[in-house]
Parts: structure tokens; sequence; C-alpha cells
């Protein structure tokens, strides 16, 4: 009798703890959890206060690429890259020359004088009428160049791949290599998880860096020595999140900076010191994640190179050609 009543509580004691587990089981279904008191609903954030926004969407052309680069101003033109090619066109999306590239051009800048447009380990120089001029080689293992920028005959490329800047002369010589190795108790490096690695050269001479892994953006000396920085990591409209952002800046011609992010796609405006400023294009005017290429003209028009739509896409200042202020 003692063996069958032993028998009997064991059962039951079985049962008891079956049932306890399937209990906890099923409450911990995702539909059966409590919400997640930190998480973000992106839906929400991709609707931004009206008050906010400081731009218009004025134009939009197509370009023909199946695959754009990269986009820049000079003067009255657009440089654009994609597929096999650079293509210069004007304001209204008129085609006034196309440069043929022998590879998969990434980006391109230009000046008065030259054209400089990037492959992945190369920079290919041409006159402003698409005549070849030189070819540097870019040498490393892990080349993968994602910007250019040039002042007074100083070109820097960045090269998100050995995740360093090289300087060069304006004929191919190189000068420096910029590692953004730590050189203060702020300095962390270039960060870069994915080929999203962006400099620009703003009106007063100074080198910005795009650091993406820490959502920071950070002013080297040409000597490659760290001078300022600053960052926001957020998913409100005042900061960046996510992987590598901001993924393409530039610099308003009064110095404030235009930012654009992938993920929650948007683009932005702050101040030179960094504080959020405005918004050029909320979440709502993109599909998909891709950060559109930007880049300005004189009268502080914005213009987006939309790699979801294979589109140019002109933001226009709703009340002056100044700033927002």
């Amino acid at each position: 009798m003692k063996n069958k009543g032993l028998i009997f509580f064991l059962i039951i004691l079985a049962v008891a703890i079956v049932a306890l587990i399937a209990y906890d089981y099923s409450s911990k279904r995702p539909n059966k959890r409590e919400p997640n008191p930190y998480s973000y609903n992106i839906e929400e954030l991709k609707n931004v206060d009206p008050s906010l926004i400081k731009y218009k969407e004025s134009k939009k052309f197509k370009i023909g690429f199946d695959k754009p680069t990269g986009i820049t101003v000079c003067g009255d033109k657009i440089y654009v890259t994609g597929d096999r090619s650079c293509k210069i066109i004007d304001f209204a999306g008129k085609l006034l020359n196309e440069i043929k590239i022998d590879g998969s051009p990434k980006t391109v800048e230009t000046n008065s004088k030259k054209i400089l447009v990037a492959t992945e380990n190369k920079i290919l120089v041409f006159t402003p009428n698409g005549e070849m001029l030189d070819e540097w080689d870019i040498e490393g293992e892990k080349t993968y160049i994602t910007a250019i920028a040039e002042n007074n005959g100083d070109v820097f490329v960045a090269d998100a791949g050995g995740r360093r800047i090289l300087l060069f002369t304006d004929g191919g010589q190189l000068i420096r290599d910029i590692k953004g190795e730590k050189s203060s108790d702020v300095g962390k490096g270039f960060i870069v998880p994915s080929p999203y690695f962006d400099i620009a050269i703003n009106n007063d001479g100074e080198l910005w860096v795009a650091n993406p892994g820490i959502h920071a953006m950070e002013n080297y000396t040409f000597d490659g020595k760290l001078r300022a920085f600053w960052e926001n990591t957020s998913m409100r409209i005042d900061g960046f999140s996510g992987c590598c952002n901001p993924a393409h800046f530039t610099f308003l011609p009064g110095g404030s900076f235009v930012t654009s992010e992938k993920g929650l796609v948007r683009i932005k405006i702050h101040k030179p010191s960094g504080e959020f400023l405005a918004v050029v294009a909320p979440p709502t005017k993109f599909k998909g994640d891709l950060a559109p290429d930007v880049t300005v003209d004189s009268m502080d028009n914005v213009y987006a190179l939309d790699f979801n739509t294979k589109m140019i896409r002109l933001f226009e200042p709703k009340t002056s050609n100044n700033e927002p202020k």
C-alpha cells in the first residue's frame, strides 16, 4: 500500500509540474508577454511635428541609373555617379554630358578645374569636359572608398574598408594616412561597421568626418589630430540611431550640417555646434531604408539622391534662401 501511495503521489506531482511548465510557456508567448516599456514604436517615430519641417519638396527627376551611387553640386551643375558613368546635368534635369567609367563609381567630387570620381580602390581625375587626366591607385587589401573631399589642392579620400582617411596632393601624391587613432580622452578612432563613411570640408576649410559607429561628427586637423566633435545617440528627431549614422552629410553655405540617416530615413539640419535645428525631409517622405546622399547649392537648396526611387529630389527652404532659424 505504501508503494501504491508513493506512486500516486509522484504521478500527481509530475502532472502539477507539467501544468506549471505549460502555464509558464503560455504566459511568455509573444502575444502574452507584457509590453516592453523600453521599446520604440517606429511608426510613431516616422511622424514629425510639422513645425520642425522647414523645407518643402519642389522637384524630382529620374537620372537613368539602375544603381546610383553619389551626387555633388558645383556651380550650376549637378554631378551624379552610378552604373558605369558620371552624368553632368543642369538644375532642370537636362543631361549635359556623360563620362564613361572603367569600373563601378562610388562617389564624385568636383571643383571648377577637375572632376574626381572614385571606384572601390581608385581615384579617376577628369577635366570639366570629361577628358581623362589621371588615375590614382589606392593601396590596401581592404580598401573601399566611400567619399572624397577637396580643398585648395588637398584631396581627402575616405576608405571605409581600411577605416582611414588619406590625404593626397592634387597630383595624386600621398601625404598622410589619418587613422582616427585615440588622440585624447574622447577620441575613439573610426568605427565603421559597414560601408558608410563620409567626409566633407566646410567653408572655413575644416575637415569633418562622420564616425558612424558612435553617431558622432568629428573635426580633424589636416595633420590628423582630433580637434572637436559632437555626438548624439537617440531615436528622437534630434539624434542618430541604428548602425552607421549619419550615413551621409554635407554643409550649408553658412556652416550648418545637413545629415542623412538610413534605417529610419530622414534628412535634418544641425547647427555648426551640433544642436538640432530643423528637418528637411521626415521619414514619411521615403520608401525603403536607404539613406539618400545629399548635396546643396548656394541658395541652401538640398538635393537628395534617393537610392530607393533612383531619383534626384530637390528640397527648398519654405520661407527664404537663408538657413532656417
